[in-house]
């Protein structure tokens, strides 16, 4: 396993480095060092935000209440590391989320089946039969970002991106699969679209999904996208 090593963001962030390798293993060691902190914050602690491989964890300078903050910090994230648990001891929780595949809602369907010698009820199939990991939020708020997608139906990115990608909209980019949580540009391949609400700033927590939970797609028609969406406006 690769030493984990920390270096300074400015002067109010560490970035906290896990490794090179993306995998479930790393991101729940990450994920744990988030907690860990959370459940114990130093002086100063503003925020803690995971990624694939690091975990960056801001903080203020001027309330750490040494003259060498950036040091203390560092001291003070060693410890946790130190007593990090070997295994997670987060509740995976799994969220599943509706997605129409049909035509309306499904932009580049068709150039992820002929990319992939597959026929479009093939990665449909592929697409929703995986239970992901989401390993981080990132892009816009609440954006997952999920592990554990098929090669089989990995595409590359646009190469022209869009200036609006639909809220709601599922899409591919190489091996990876995640969700719009807004009206956004984007240059991931859009193969559906889920007309549940991922983000929302009222809620505590805003986002449905986390970092560290699971996520299972399903198939509807059309008809139960609308429906699903009225009761949303409603």
């Amino acid at each position: 396993m690769k030493q984990i090593t920390f270096s300074p963001l400015g002067d109010t962030a560490i970035l906290i480095e896990f490794g090179d390798n993306i995998n479930l293993e790393t991101n729940k060691r990450i994920l744990n060092m988030k907690q860990a902190i959370l459940n114990q914050p130093f002086s100063g602690f503003i925020e803690a935000v995971p990624a694939y491989t690091t975990l960056t964890c801001f903080y203020d300078p001027t309330s750490v209440g040494t003259d060498f903050p950036y040091e203390t910090v560092k001291k003070e994230l060693e410890q946790r590391i130190a007593n990090l648990p070997i295994s997670s001891s987060q509740n995976e929780k799994v969220i599943e989320i509706p997605v129409c595949y049909e035509d309306d809602y499904s932009m580049d369907l068709d150039f992820v089946a002929s990319q992939n010698g597959l026929t479009k009820k093939e990665v449909i199939n592929i697409h929703s039969e995986t239970l992901y990991h989401i390993y981080f939020l990132g892009f816009a708020p609440g954006f997952p970002f999920l592990g554990g997608m098929n090669a089989k139906i990995a595409t590359p990115r646009r190469t022209s991106p869009r200036l609006k990608v639909p809220r709601g909209a599922v899409g591919i980019a190489g091996g990876q699969t995640g969700v719009y949580p807004f009206e956004s540009p984007g240059g991931w391949q859009i193969i559906g679209r889920t007309p549940v609400q991922l983000f929302n700033p009222r809620a505590m927590p805003p986002s449905l999904l986390l970092p560290g939970d699971k996520v299972q797609f399903f198939p509807i028609s059309k008809q139960e996208f609308d429906t699903w969406e009225d009761k949303n406006d409603s």
